[in-house]
């Protein structure tokens, strides 16, 4: 999510009471895997990593996705997640 200003050890707050809509980044359990993705529902349902070294994700309605909150402010790391 770099392009979204969101880098490796950074901290979101997430916000659970908040419902998701276009363009909001949010907290998503895709299959039972949780990732940090830019929902778009226009014109179809995706998820977009906010990199471009990968591609969008197509949502079929059958797939398992929960939706667990839409980011509302980052923290960002004064150290690498290397711990150096």
């Amino acid at each position: 999510m770099i392009e979204a200003g969101i880098f490796p050890g950074d901290l979101v707050i997430v916000d659970r009471a908040l419902e998701a809509k276009h363009n909001d980044i949010i907290v998503v359990a895709i299959n039972g895997e949780l990732t940090i993705k830019k929902l778009e529902t226009r014109p179809s349902l995706r998820l977009v990593a906010l990199n471009s070294t990968y591609q969008p994700i197509g949502l079929p309605e059958e797939s398992d996705l929960e939706i667990f909150g839409v980011a509302i402010h980052v923290i960002h790391s004064l150290r690498n997640p290397s711990g150096s």
